[in-house]
């Protein structure tokens, strides 16, 4: 099964049709490269990005 991603939050989603974090349906297969969070709180990554929950997300996301 081919992940896809979030268009709202780029987070990447292994399965299903809605995303776990924003709750969007708006997802795509058509994404590249990855950032992985661990911890929200010291990650200066994840700060500059806006992420606030730790997981997968895409560094592009085609709209």
């Amino acid at each position: 099964m081919v992940d896809k991603a979030c268009k709202n939050c780029k987070r990447i989603v292994e399965s299903g049709s809605e995303c776990p974090i924003c709750k969007s349906e708006d997802l795509t297969t058509s994404w590249k490269g990855i950032v992985v969070v661990y911890d929200v709180e010291s990650s200066k990554i994840a700060d500059e990005a806006d992420i606030n929950s730790p997981g997968r997300y895409a560094i592009r996301v085609k709209s």
